[in-house]
Order: structure tokens, then C-alpha cells, then sequence
């Protein structure tokens, strides 16, 4: 049964504006002029952390699925299977949930152009079992995928942030809850809070942040699980642990940081990684946001061995922020 969202706040909240949504924490607005100038070349030189030769020759894999747990989840655990990208399947009391789902070869406008997987999903749709929910955290390509939502269809219903409901609604999907910033929704037993992520929205040149970008706390029996989406650090990351915490596991992104002066507002580094880690007071993370496209200019094997020797430096344990495979499944008890 689906419950009616709750937490709705009178007046206007600081993130929104007269015609879209903004970042409190962020004062400058990176535009398509900023783009430009990093594509061509010309922003200001920056160090990379890592010189060519320490980063080493990277070839995707994929560890076969665990089919059998996938479609038999032990009742009394979370359960989280990469399929690659931000894209995971949440398993836990019953309900199989997909995060930002994207099942297509290419990220783009154009089935023919733009970035290309360089790792194909996991799993395709017809492997999966049922599926009974999906968050959506922005609505960029690579997070929201025309494609994969019109195979999914009305089987599902879709926990997205403000304005992203009438882009479902065209392609004739009915059972969409709209949320802002901490908002809660409800579906057979577990909760859905909307919480405030540092990113921006647009899917061309003429529609910039007029939909809302969210992270979700997905409240189960057997605990809490943070999907962060895409992000860059900010301050609301200490407030979403004061208000959820523990945390039994967050999917946090790793990848798409490099150059920081362009970047860096919007992704984090590892380094940052381990900040919202911390300040969500997370018993397990999960890596994500590297690996499946090309979509900076850190190389792709960069970002896991970034991550390791900022765990290290941190004092944190591989066991506690965790490298998953493509196509791997793990259990949190």
C-alpha cells in the first residue's frame, strides 16, 4: 500500500527558486561556459593525485551474478547487488528496489552518439526479479534512462524529486511519488525519505535545475540504506546522519572528480567520499559512479586506487568502504 508523502514546509525553502532549484551551500553556478572551457583545455592546470604509471592497466569484468541469492534473498538481511553505474537492486523485506536504473549502451539524447558503456549491466531487465520500486535521484542521462524506464513501465512505482514526475507521466507511467527534500513516502512497510545531495539537474542547454536532485534513506526493518546518487560535499550530509543515524550501508560515488576546479562542486573524490562516510554514520559503504563510463578525466582505474590509499590514510578498513564487482552481491545482516 502506498502511503501520502509527509514533512511538507510552508513557504519557499532556501534550495528552491522562482523558476527551478539551486544549491544553498554552492555560490557559483557552473555553466555551459565553464563546460566549454574544460572540454577545450583551458581551465587552470591542476596536479593529478596519482602519476600514469601508479594507476594500473584497468579492464572491465563482470563477476557472474549470484542468481540464486538474487532471486531468494535471505529474509533477515539488506541485500545490494551492483549492475554498474549508481545503478544497484536493494533487496530487504520483501521489496526489491532499483536505484537509477540504466540498462542502455549509450547515455545520450542519441541511441547512435554520446558516452558508451565501457562494462555492460550485470544482469539485463528479464533477469531481475520483480521489481517493486525505483529511486531516482536527478534526471542526467546516465541516472535517468528513457529506454530502461519504458521496459520497466507500470510494473513499478518511482520515488523521484520535484519535476520529474511529468517526464514519467509522458512516457504513461502512473505510480510516481514526487518528493522534496525531506519528504517521506511510504510502500508496503518501508519508508523513502528524500534528502538534500550538492549536484544539478537538466537533460539539454534549456532546461538547467528546473527538476530537483535528491539522495534517498530507504528505512527498512533491518535497517537504514543511503543512496547518495551524485554528489558533491557539502554540510547536509552532518544532517542527514544527526537524523538517520546509524546507517546500516551507503552507496556513495567515487568516480567523474577530475579537473576538481570544474568538478569538484558537483562530484566528489574518494577523499570526500570518506567525509559523507563518516558524516552519515555508515556501518558499511559501497562504492559507485566509476568504472561504467568515461565521464571525466580521471581514468577509470583510478578512482578504486584513489580510494584505497585515502581508507588508508583515514584509518579505515577495505572491509568497512567496499570496492564491490560489477555483478556482485552482498549481504548486510
Amino acid at each position: 500500500m502506498l502511503k501520502e508523502q509527509t514533512g511538507i514546509t510552508a513557504g519557499r525553502p532556501s534550495h528552491h527558486t522562482s523558476d527551478g532549484f539551486r544549491n544553498p551551500y554552492l555560490n557559483s553556478d557552473r555553466g555551459f561556459g565553464a563546460f566549454l572551457r574544460w572540454r577545450l583545455g583551458l581551465g587552470p592546470n591542476e596536479t593529478a593525485p596519482f602519476s600514469p604509471e601508479d594507476i594500473p592497466s584497468w579492464s572491465p569484468a563482470i563477476t557472474p551474478p549470484d542468481m540464486r541469492a538474487i532471486h531468494h534473498p535471505e529474509p533477515d538481511q539488506i541485500q545490494v547487488t551492483w549492475i554498474g553505474h549508481t545503478t544497484f537492486l536493494i533487496q530487504a523485506d520483501g521489496l526489491n528496489i532499483l536505484t537509477d536504473p540504466v540498462f542502455s549502451d549509450r547515455v545520450s539524447p542519441f541511441s547512435f552518439a554520446g558516452l558508451k558503456r565501457l562494462i555492460p549491466p550485470a544482469l539485463r531487465l528479464d533477469e531481475l526479479p520483480e521489481v517493486h520500486a525505483v529511486v531516482i535521484s536527478h534526471n542526467h542521462y546516465d541516472h535517468l534512462d528513457s529506454p530502461t524506464i519504458e521496459q520497466l513501465g507500470q510494473r513499478v512505482t518511482y520515488f523521484v524529486p520535484l519535476g520529474i514526475e511529468a517526464w514519467l507521466k509522458k512516457r504513461k507511467v502512473e505510480k510516481v511519488v514526487e518528493l522534496d527534500w525531506w519528504q517521506t513516502s511510504e510502500l508496503i512497510g518501508i519508508r523513502f525519505h528524500s534528502v538534500p545531495i550538492q549536484h544539478f539537474s537538466g537533460r539539454s542547454l534549456f532546461d538547467r535545475n528546473r527538476t530537483l536532485w535528491s539522495g534517498w534513506v530507504i528505512e527498512t526493518k533491518r535497517g537504514r540504506v543511503f543512496f547518495a546518487g551524485d554528489t558533491g560535499y557539502s554540510p547536509q550530509f552532518k544532517e542527514i546522519g544527526d537524523r538517520f543515524k546509524p546507517i546500516r550501508v551507503s552507496i556513495i560515488p567515487i568516480g567523474a572528480y577530475r579537473p576538481r576546479w570544474f568538478m569538484g562542486p558537483v562530484h566528489v573524490d574518494p577523499p570526500e567520499a570518506i567525509m559523507i562516510h563518516r558524516d552519515t554514520f555508515s556501518e558499511r559503504s559501497v562504492a559507485s559512479h566509476w568504472g561504467t563510463f568515461k565521464m571525466a578525466d580521471d581514468p577509470p582505474g583510478e578512482p578504486p586506487v584513489y580510494l584505497r590509499k585515502s581508507l588508508k590514510e583515514a584509518g579505515i578498513g577495505e572491509e568497512e568502504f567496499i570496492l564491490m564487482n560489477v555483478g556482485e552481491t552482498l549481504s548486510f545482516r
